[in-house]
C-alpha cells in the first residue's frame, strides 16, 4: 500500500514511498522494476506525460481558440511516446527523416506533422512531400530552393512556415539557445523578409506563417514579448509559432514558471502585438516528458580518495547531458527514498573511459555500498534521445509504469545488437 508523502517536485507526478521505503513510480517499486527489467534502464511515470499534456492544451483552450500543441519529438523520440502524445491530441514536430519515421510509425497522421530542421537533406525532403506531411517549416533559402523543385516535380502545393531568428535569446545555456542573430537555425529579420517576398512568388509553396525558438531550459519568461515584437516586423500572417522553451525542475531548488503562466505570456504577446485572429502554436518537449522519467542505475564500486566516487553500471552512454552542458541533476537510492538529500557528499560516476563521465557532483547519498539500486530523476528528455554504445555498452530499455503495472516499450540492446549493422 503505498504512503501518501510527496517526494521531490523533480519526481514524476504521483510518486510516492511505501510501506518498505521504497519509491514508487507509476505505482510500481522501483526496487521491483531494477530487478525485473535489470538497470540502467528509463523508468517512466505514462500517466504524468499524459497530465502535463493535458494541462499544456487546457490552458491554451482558456484563453485562445485557434491553437495546436505540438510534440517537439526530439526530445524523447520513442514509438510509444510518440503513440501516447497522438492519442492526447497533439500534433508533432519532428527534426529528421528518422523522427518523421517513428511518428508516422507511432500514429501521428502526416498532416499533423511539422518537418523542422537546419540541414534537411533532398532526401528527408522527399520523404516529406511522398508522406504527405502538413507542413515544413523553412530555415534557409537553400531550404526553399530544394523543397520548391521537389513539390513542382510532384504537383504539390506545400504549407511552409518560415523560421526566424528574432535577435532575442533567452536566458539559458549558450549551447541552446537558439533566438540569438548569430544562430545556425532561421533566417535573420532581413533575411526573413527576402524569403517572405520570394515565397509569394511560389507556385509550389505556400506561406501560411511564422516560427520562431529562442532557447531551451527557460526558466524566465521576458525574452518572449520582444521576440513577438520582433516577428510583428516582418507583416501579417495567419499563422505563428512561438516554439518551445519552458524549463523544467532537475533539481528541487529549480522552480520553472507554471505552464499556466508560459501559455499566458505567449497569448497576451499573441493578442496585443500580432491579434486575436491568429492560429498559434507551441512546441512543448523537455516539459512534456523530462520528468515523467527516472533512471535507476546499480552500484558497482566506492572509491574514497579527496572525494568519494559511486560508480554505477551506466553513464553518458545513458545521460549524456552533464557532459554536454554541465547539467546538474539530483540522486538518492531507492530502498530509502526517504533519506534523500542525506548522507555524505559523493560523485556518482559513469563507468566510461572518461573523466568527465560524472552523472552528479556533490550529491548527498545516505550510505552508499555496492549494489544499491540509484536513482536520478528528471531523465525523460534527451536521456532515451542522446543514449550512445560508447564504450559497447548496449542501451537501456524504455519501461513504461502505469497503476502498478510495467511494461517494455524499448527493449534494451545486446551485444549482438552492437554487431547487427556489420557487413
Amino acid at each position: 500500500m503505498a504512503a501518501t508523502q510527496q517526494l521531490s517536485n523533480v519526481l514524476p507526478l504521483g510518486s510516492s514511498i511505501n510501506d518498505l521505503g521504497h519509491l514508487e513510480i507509476g505505482g510500481c517499486d522501483a526496487v521491483e522494476l531494477a530487478r525485473e527489467f535489470g538497470t540502467p534502464a528509463y523508468f517512466v511515470a505514462e500517466d504524468d506525460i499524459r497530465t502535463r499534456a493535458r494541462a499544456f492544451v487546457e490552458a491554451l483552450r482558456a484563453r485562445h481558440d485557434d491553437f495546436d500543441v505540438l510534440f517537439a519529438s526530439k526530445a524523447f523520440p520513442c514509438t510509444a511516446v510518440y503513440r501516447l502524445l497522438a492519442e492526447e491530441g497533439l500534433v508533432c514536430d519532428v527534426a529528421s527523416g528518422g523522427e518523421l519515421h517513428l511518428a508516422l510509425r507511432g500514429g501521428f497522421d502526416a498532416s499533423r506533422i511539422y518537418l523542422h530542421g537546419n540541414a534537411k537533406s533532398l532526401a528527408e525532403l522527399e520523404q516529406a512531400i511522398d508522406a504527405g506531411v502538413g507542413h515544413v517549416v523553412l530555415d534557409s533559402f537553400m531550404d526553399i530552393d530544394r523543397l520548391e523543385r521537389v513539390a513542382a516535380d510532384r504537383g504539390v502545393h506545400q504549407a511552409v512556415l518560415i523560421r526566424v531568428t528574432p535577435g532575442v535569446a533567452g536566458r539559458t545555456h549558450a549551447k541552446i539557445s537558439t533566438g540569438q542573430a548569430d544562430s545556425k537555425f532561421g533566417f535573420g529579420l532581413d533575411d526573413a523578409r527576402l524569403a517572405i517576398e520570394r515565397l509569394r512568388r511560389s507556385n509550389s509553396l505556400n506561406l501560411v506563417g511564422l516560427h520562431m525558438h529562442i532557447g531551451s531550459q527557460l526558466l524566465s519568461l521576458e525574452a518572449y514579448r520582444p521576440a513577438v515584437e520582433a516577428l510583428a516586423t516582418l507583416g501579417d500572417f495567419p499563422t505563428y509559432n512561438f516554439g518551445g522553451g519552458l524549463g523544467v525542475a532537475y533539481t528541487a531548488g529549480q522552480q520553472p514558471p507554471a505552464i499556466e503562466d508560459y501559455i499566458d505570456t505567449k497569448i497576451s504577446a499573441l493578442h496585443e502585438i500580432l491579434g486575436r485572429d491568429k492560429r498559434i502554436l507551441i512546441e512543448p518537449g523537455r516539459s512534456l516528458v523530462a520528468n515523467s522519467t527516472v533512471t535507476i542505475y546499480t552500484v558497482e564500486t566506492i572509491k574514497r580518495n579527496v572525494s568519494t566516487w559511486v560508480g554505477v553500471d551506466g553513464g553518458m552512454s545513458d545521460n549524456l547531458r552533464p557532459m554536454l552542458y554541465g547539467s546538474v541533476y539530483e540522486a538518492f537510492f531507492a530502498d530509502r527514498a526517504a533519506l534523500a538529500g542525506t548522507g555524505e557528499r559523493a560523485h556518482v560516476a559513469g563507468k566510461h573511459c572518461e573523466s568527465g563521465d560524472v552523472i552528479v557532483r556533490d550529491v548527498p547519498l545516505h550510505e552508499p555500498k555496492a549494489g544499491d539500486l540509484l536513482v536520478t530523476p528528471a531523465t525523460g528528455a534527451y536521456g532515451h534521445a542522446m543514449a550512445n554504445n560508447y564504450n559497447g555498452i548496449p542501451r537501456p530499455p524504455v519501461i513504461f509504469c502505469k497503476d502498478g503495472d510495467a511494461r517494455v516499450v524499448v527493449r534494451r540492446e545486446t551485444y549482438d545488437d552492437l554487431a547487427a549493422r556489420d557487413v
